[in-house]
């Protein structure tokens, strides 16, 4: 899984554009970060930036984007209705894919140091970035807000993690909170009523803070407290969750508005399904619901997967009807139409260079028997495999579905993810080797006029070569996993299918063995043959042992037919 992270900074400048700009423009000068959104707010006087990508990128974004904000922002000179202490107040890098919580606050800590030692921004590390337990809190970091700064600083027990005396720097920037939280996914649950009480009531219900305690369990009787005077609290039933009913004029309906902090402990669709019963609970239902902002991909997936699971149907579907299921669960589209590549941080993050895999199959072949090189024989071979895995999938799926099998889906399911996996790496392969190929014409272009040219040639073009060969490798191992997956099929799948399950391993094969070819002529082209040994041997391996499950296939095929 690819490593993203998403960075939310908030800069203590919300009036001026041109000040706004050049910040955004120092984060998006970094490659490998793509800025999401700029939020400006005038009252507050401070803008919230959305920017992600890969770590490092990030993290090298974040501290340009901060030394910017130094740069142009004076702190002695700032007003806004929003509690700040410093020109960069909060710095959160945030987990998408790929990442730890802790990772995130490991870089976080490493930034917040960078930021004090190569700019002299004092830093406080807050949330799962903290170094005493009380910083997790941000209102601790952040009390007294700028104006405290040199009394907390001369106090050892309140200066910033990283800092020291209140000097010019300090005075003109103030001190930042570099931190590092998990994803954070506010959301609204549309409800079918008019009542912001009966709203507020479904939100007490399901908050984690819960609601007061009162004589009798009414909502009006007397407040309950402890032997000590304290207020007794009755615990909601979702944790990580903060919520409130309101009433929306704009749709004419109230709403339970929820923030989810930790979103594995609660994840969206777990979430609506509480307020859903908590909702009918109170005669009430649950309409819709509408993400504000945006959310990692796998969000919107486990909720598909759930809604899937509850349906006794197969997971192994595409990642385009795993996102249809969740809209249509939760009616993500209540209000608007919700379209995922608009929502969808992982999607909004892509290139949309469309390439081999992206075409229709009339333009792949077409492209295919044009007069260039590439796409070529290892190109195609990632093809049959793909076809070769999605045609086992195609079964498995059919199977899950078979009238009389319910009680089998979870079988068929399994094998028609793990199907899935492969088809996405295939289709992946595709263009991966057409990339190899052209890597090795992007050498014959270097120059070779010296003696220190031609030796960075020649160790570029061996270097090329070497991967040419592993490229197809890669396809072979991934076509060979396509093959039990067809034996499995062709054996225990559904019997109208069988041809099918055949179709799969001769499709797997024939890319296994043109894939071979494709390692075995690229090797032969080193002049350094070692290096290739271990890939030639593989693949002899691999295409023995596919000879050998396609014969398994065909028998079991026949045997149906």
């Amino acid at each position: 899984m690819k490593k993203v992270i998403e960075c939310v900074p908030n800069y203590s400048e919300g009036r001026n554009k041109q000040v706004i700009d050049a910040i955004v423009a120092a984060i998006a000068a970094v490659d490998g970060v793509k800025v999401l959104d700029v939020d400006p707010g005038e009252a507050t006087n401070r803008t919230v930036v959305t920017f992600v990508g890969e770590p490092d990128p990030v993290c090298e974004a974040a501290f340009q984007g901060a030394k910017k904000a130094q740069e142009l922002i004076d702190m002695r000179h700032h007003h806004g209705a929003h509690p700040r202490s410093g020109a960069i107040d909060v710095l959160p890098l945030i987990p998408v894919s790929g990442v730890t919580l802790e990772e995130c606050a490991q870089r976080a800590r490493k930034l917040a140091w960078r930021m004090y030692e190569q700019l002299g921004i004092p830093c406080y590390c807050y949330e799962a970035a903290a170094q005493k337990p009380e910083r997790r809190n941000l209102a601790v970091c952040r009390a007294g807000e700028y104006e405290a700064l040199p009394e907390k600083m001369a106090d050892p027990a309140r200066m910033p993690d990283f800092g020291g005396a209140f000097d010019e720097v300090a005075a003109k920037s103030g001190a930042s909170n570099v931190g590092a939280r998990d994803f954070l996914i506010a959301v609204n649950f549309n409800l079918n009523t008019t009542s912001t009480r009966r709203a507020m009531a479904v939100a007490y219900d399901v908050r984690e803070k819960g609601r007061k305690a009162r004589e009798g369990g009414s909502l009006t009787g007397k407040l309950l407290k402890d032997e000590n005077g304290e207020q007794i609290w009755i615990p909601g039933t979702l944790k990580g969750c903060k919520a409130i009913g309101w009433y929306i004029d704009e749709y004419g309906i109230a709403q339970v508005s929820m923030n989810i902090t930790d979103i594995q402990a609660t994840p969206l669709h777990k979430a609506f399904e509480e307020v859903s019963r908590a909702a009918a609970a109170r005669g009430l239902r649950v309409t819709g619901t509408e993400i504000v902002g945006l959310v990692p991909k796998r969000v919107l997936l486990d909720a598909g997967r759930f809604y899937l699971e509850k349906q006794q149907r197969s997971l192994g579907v595409s990642e385009e009807e795993i996102m249809k299921i969740a809209v249509k669960s939760m009616s993500l589209d209540d209000l608007r139409p919700f379209n995922p590549r608009e929502k969808v941080i992982e999607y909004l993050m892509e290139d949309r260079k469309d390439g081999l895999a992206q075409m229709s199959v009339e333009g792949f072949t077409r492209e295919t028997a044009s007069e260039s090189a590439a796409p070529g024989g290892g190109s195609v071979s990632a093809c049959m495999g793909a076809f070769g895995a999605a045609l086992a999938t195609m079964v498995a799926n059919l199977s899950a579905h078979k009238r009389g099998w319910d009680e089998r889906w979870k079988e068929f399911s399994n094998v028609a993810e793990e199907g899935q996996k492969l088809l996405d790496e295939l289709l992946l392969l595709i263009d991966e080797d057409t990339a190899a190929f052209n890597r090795i014409m992007d050498v014959f272009a270097m120059p070779k006029g010296s003696a220190e040219e031609k030796a960075a040639r020649d160790k570029a073009l061996e270097e090329a070569t070497l991967n040419a060969a592993a490229v197809p490798l890669k396809t072979m191992e991934a076509s060979l996993k396509a093959l039990p997956l067809a034996l499995q099929m062709a054996r225990e799948g559904n019997p109208a299918s069988a041809s099918d399950a055949g179709v799969a391993a001769l499709a797997a094969v024939a890319g296994i063995r043109g894939a071979a070819l494709n390692v075995r002529i690229n090797a032969a082209s080193l002049k350094d043959k070692a290096p290739a040994e271990p890939l030639l041997i593989r693949a002899k391996e691999i295409v023995r042992e596919a000879l050998e499950l396609q014969d398994q296939v065909l028998e079991a095929v026949e045997a149906n037919i």
